[in-house]
């Protein structure tokens, strides 16, 4: 016999991601509007368009991987629980995760810039390395018990050193997430929430050196929300895991 919450699984995976691709048009489309129609004057080329090695450029195409980590954790652990909690959960973060990476990819696009770069993962940061800015609190924070690997600090334009497909601060390697796979129920929701939190600490400092270092006020703003929004859910997770016998 088919096992039902299997196909009923499966069914909803399509819908999910369709909804979430949905969203990141419609709210791409808003934000090219509102991207067009602002000053972009500062910061920027001749023409008001950020170059390939600016902070605007570099943010996007880190962040977008990075939040693609993030809906894929999620996509996962949809799979490895039924409680409506963290499934919950997981939904809002791949959908609010798959608007913004469409968005900052968007842009890249407009700008007539590449979505990828032959420059390591972090180096629009080294800015931020050399005054002490870039909210490097955030990432310390995200590698605290966490298999992440460690970060060194930025000065003098040390940056994080990926491993085992970690490529920025926060991100799971590629062990951890074989071990989500194959966790299942209450392991699995400990594990993605653990990781998810770690994830949204390296994202906010990530972040906090946007607002810092970019210039472009549409992107800057974005880079702000994502502080906003990562910290509250951070919090969130922390009571989740809480109520599960566990801690971040």
């Amino acid at each position: 016999m088919t096992d039902g919450t299997t196909v009923g699984r499966a069914s909803r995976q399509p819908l999910v991601a369709g909804i979430a691709a949905a969203l990141a048009v419609l709210t791409l489309v808003a934000v090219g509007v509102l991207w067009l129609t602002s000053d972009r004057s500062e910061g920027a080329t001749g023409t008001g368009t950020p170059k390939d090695t600016s902070a605007e450029a570099g943010f996007a195409r880190d962040m977008s991987v990075h939040h693609q980590q993030a809906v894929e954790m999620s996509f996962i652990v949809r799979d490895r629980t039924s409680d409506e909690e963290v499934r919950r959960l997981a939904f809002d973060i791949a959908s609010t995760q798959a608007t913004q990476a469409g968005m900052l990819q968007g842009w890249l696009d407009m700008w007539g810039l590449d979505r990828t770069s032959e420059h390591p993962p972090m180096t629009w940061m080294k800015n931020a390395s050399a005054d002490g800015t870039g909210g490097m609190d955030g990432m310390d924070d995200g590698m605290d018990g966490m298999d992440h690997g460690s970060m060194k600090g930025m000065a003098g334009g040390a940056a994080y050193k990926p491993h085992d497909g970690s490529l920025m601060p926060g991100m799971a390697t590629n062990t951890q997430l074989d071990e989500l796979r194959k966790a299942k129920g209450k392991a699995a929701e400990i594990l993605y929430l653990k990781l998810m939190t770690a994830h949204h600490r390296g994202g906010v400092g990530m972040a906090e050196g946007a607002v810092e270092l970019v210039k472009d006020p549409t992107e800057r703003h974005l880079a702000q929300t994502m502080v906003q929004g990562q910290q509250s859910e951070i919090q969130l997770m922390a009571d989740m895991l809480k109520a599960r016998g566990a801690s971040s």
